[in-house]
């Protein structure tokens, strides 16, 4: 079994103060922490053999439970009877070969590190010595006033980067630490005084597991039959599973033969190969939540409760999938004894009233009633009820949360959807709940949202035309309808595919006789002052345009390089052609004297409709072929391309054509790109379009703008 290192606790006796160990790890597990290490340096070893076995008892398998540097305690402890999953171990302590040695190839085995000194010696060791490596400190500890120099988060980062094991960051850990600490690689956060000092460390520990399961993408098991049909489920647990944010696994505890219309036969493999099943998968993946449906007989029933108990997921959400829609019990009464008995293994039981009638062992009357027997139960079994409305009479088809041990009573009202298409809605919610817990939503969020999500795929599903019976409900409706079916593509693909959409432009361009003559020498000066001229006032408007990008920017990153290039492109452009228009008299009036060109009009227009009727996303679109094509032209020129007098200093344009290649202005493009394509990766499909028209029709403008001097002495 591969241990869920997710919520380390390791114990602290000082801070745990008047409520002790024993009680704070028992409120802790109950908040769901996944892991304990009993650490007290000052014990005897006679006192932490009694501490572990006391442990054991409230820790009752929920939690794996391990020691400090004790190997020998463990040992005893274990001979007690308790049930002590392994030790942590110091780079001083016992040696871990010997550890693994004694306590066997199932024992969790964790290791100090912090150095690359450390990790070297733990890659020097046989594999499957260690399980995980304790690293930290993270923060400086007032719990460990010895510790190594601190870390840090990056320097953990850094570590777990390099380690081949999971990592566990420890040491002054809050929970304001979990998400950059999850971004960084780490396997679990190990906690000391942010929950042995807590004033209550059951809530504290669901704050910590709610942050840190809220970062990921839960791992989510289904056990349950198949559906050929595709509708009920582990084929419906698997879509409701993806759908609601989690990543589904299935173990196979039945194979049906069935189709909307009903179920014509069930195969029951040996519950052998269900076991196998699922001792596979917990070997290799950390579960974060089960949800269990159909489970034929009581061979079934019991494997699946030996698995719970040796591996004891976080999260188990029961459907008591007990009663046909006939009316007629699907188990036999071995079996409903064995699913009693499960019970009180899971987290969450999702029963309706029919289902809800059998478990409490009574006919209930109405929706009051079933009110009454959800509490019943809950109080049997200890565990959240979810009784379901559905099958009352009438217009409404309410559902409760019912937890009697926190008090919980929570109606949530809904008015009946008519549709025929009500195949494995059972299934359906019940796999959506397990994955909204695990992503860390509280139950009753996580109910909110998984209803809301069902009464949605409900709606939805006379779209799908499933069968001639109860179709399936639409698990995906809103996905699609919302997020569409088309992939969306990162930063480079969108710049090589813009690029390559313009490859008919640009070759327009290195074709145009203002270019080649440019390129030549042989361009004459009236139509390079044409140029020039049309230039300065496009620049004047364009830096205007280039403000109102940055205005609109959403970082202050992108807000600084638009207000920058806008500045470069008055004080340093504009000069550059001052120098040639209005030598010796800097930017003045007369550096605008000219008439704007139809080619001018036309660009500006282009790109002040778009700063001020469009978004960001259409703006910086608008505004990057003036980057890209006036780099990509200038780094040719001077690579040779268009002849090698473009790179001679006697060039009579050498000057001009030096401000082409400007590495600061290559830097400033690349950046201009990065911006660019990085939104149009992020935007919906409609939005990427208006880009990619923006980009368009500003390139073939700037293919426009370098044709018009020529015109200009055509016309003369």
């Amino acid at each position: 079994m591969i241990a869920d290192l997710s919520l380390y606790l390791v114990t602290d006796t000082a801070l745990c103060g008047d409520r002790g160990v024993v009680e704070t790890v028992r409120q802790a597990v109950d908040g769901g922490v996944r892991i304990v290490q009993l650490r007290d340096k000052t014990a005897s070893d006679a006192e932490i053999v009694d501490q572990l076995v006391a442990l054991s008892h409230v820790i009752d398998g929920r939690a794996l439970l391990v020691v400090n540097d004790r190997l020998d305690a463990a040992l005893a402890a274990r001979g007690c009877g308790a049930r002590v999953d392994g030790v942590h171990l110091g780079q001083g302590d016992a040696s871990v070969l010997r550890a693994r040695a004694e306590l066997g190839s199932d024992a969790v085995i964790g290791l100090t590190a912090n150095t690359a000194e450390h990790l070297a010696a733990v890659l020097a060791l046989p594999a499957g010595t260690v399980d995980y490596l304790g690293v930290g400190v993270i923060r400086p500890t007032s719990t460990k006033p010895d510790h190594p120099q601190t870390l840090g988060v990056d320097g953990f980062r850094a570590f777990a980067a390099a380690s081949p094991l999971p990592c566990v960051a420890i040491g002054g850990v809050g929970v304001d630490d979990v998400d950059d600490l999850r971004a960084a690689g780490a396997a679990g956060i190990a906690v000391v005084s942010a929950l042995c000092a807590a004033e209550e460390p059951r809530s504290a520990a669901e704050d910590f597991l709610r942050r840190w399961r809220r970062g990921s993408v839960p791992r989510v098991l289904s056990i349950a039959g198949s559906d050929p049909s595709g509708g009920a489920g582990i084929q419906a647990d698997l879509k409701s599973i993806a759908a609601n944010g989690g990543y589904g696994m299935a173990a196979i505890a039945a194979l049906t033969v069935q189709n909307t219309r009903g179920v014509r036969g069930v195969h029951v493999p040996d519950a052998g190969v269900l076991a196998a099943q699922l001792a596979a998968l917990s070997d290799d993946i950390v579960i974060d939540a089960v949800k269990i449906g159909m489970l034929a007989n009581a061979d079934v029933v019991r494997a699946v409760i030996a698995w719970l108990d040796a591996v004891r997921p976080p999260i188990v959400v029961l459907d008591p999938v007990m009663v046909a829609t006939s009316g007629d019990r699907l188990l036999d009464p071995a079996a409903e004894d064995a699913l009693r008995e499960l019970l009180h293994r899971a987290h969450l039981v999702t029963p309706n009233l029919t289902e809800l009638a059998v478990l409490v062992g009574r006919e209930i009357d109405d929706w009051a009633d079933a009110l009454t027997a959800a509490e019943e139960l809950s109080s049997q079994i200890d565990a959240a009820v979810l009784v379901k409305g559905g099958h009352l009479l009438g217009d409404d088809a309410p559902d409760a949360l019912v937890d009697t041990a926190r008090g919980r009573r929570e109606v949530f009202p809904g008015s009946r959807i008519e549709t025929s298409n009500t195949h494995g809605t059972g299934c359906s919610l019940s796999s959506a709940l397990a994955t909204l817990l695990a992503r860390g939503h509280d139950p009753v969020a996580a109910v909110s949202s998984a209803r809301a999500w069902l009464r949605e795929s409900l709606r939805e599903s006379d779209a799908l035309h499933v069968g001639r019976g109860h179709g399936p409900v639409h698990h995906f409706a809103g996905l699609w309808s919302r997020g569409g079916l088309s992939t969306r593509p990162t930063a480079s693909e969108v710049a090589d595919d813009w690029w390559e959409g313009i490859a008919g432009i640009r070759a327009q361009i290195d074709d145009l006789p203002f270019i080649r003559s440019l390129a030549d020498g042989s361009l004459p000066r009236a139509p390079f002052d044409f140029y020039l001229a049309q230039d300065a006032l496009y620049l004047r408007d364009y830096a205007r345009v280039l403000s109102e990008a940055a205005r609109l920017a959403p970082t202050s990153a992108e807000q600084a390089f638009w207000a920058g290039s806008a500045e470069g492109a008055i004080v340093g452009e504009l000069e550059l052609h001052a120098a040639w228009l209005t030598p010796g008299d800097g930017v003045t009036a007369a550096t605008f004297a000219a008439e704007p060109g139809s080619a001018t009009t036309a660009y500006l227009d282009h790109l002040r409709s778009t700063a001020f009727a469009g978004g960001y996303p259409e703006l910086i679109a608008a505004l990057l072929p003036c980057f890209w094509l006036y780099t990509d032209l200038g780094e040719r020129l001077h690579a040779g391309e268009f002849g090698s007098l473009a790179q001679e200093a006697e060039h009579p344009y050498a000057s001009w054509l030096a401000t082409y290649a400007d590495p600061a202005f290559a830097v400033a493009t690349a950046q201009a790109i990065a911006y660019v394509t990085q939104t149009a990766a992020a935007v919906d499909d409609t939005t990427r379009a208006r880009m990619r028209r923006a980009f368009d029709v500003s390139s073939a403008h700037e293919r426009d703008f370098f044709d018009a001097p020529w015109g200009f002495v055509a016309a003369r």
